[in-house]
């Protein structure tokens, strides 16, 4: 029997701008990024931008801000300033 080929792990985290980051959201993305971590994957974030009527600059800001606070940034997706990065 063949075995499959490993696959490499890729979790994101993508919060809406929609207000300021929460509790809640930090420890979804702190899990994601320990699990990334720890399986030597990638972490992926993203700013989800589906609900552009009531998304604001001044709460991407201030998520990613938060995010660069705890040491959670992503491997590819945003970056500072709002760069991307990666795929």
């Amino acid at each position: 029997m063949m075995s499959e080929p490993k696959k490499s792990v890729r979790v994101r985290m993508a919060p809406s701008p929609t207000g300021y980051l929460h509790i809640g959201g930090a420890r979804t993305t702190l899990f994601n990024w320990l699990f990334a971590r720890h399986s030597g994957g990638t972490f992926v974030l993203r700013i989800e931008d589906t609900d552009k009527a009531r998304s604001k600059k001044e709460f991407e800001e201030d998520i990613l801000n938060e995010l660069a606070w705890l040491g959670l940034g992503g491997d590819e997706g945003v970056v500072e300033d709002g760069k991307q990065i990666g795929e």
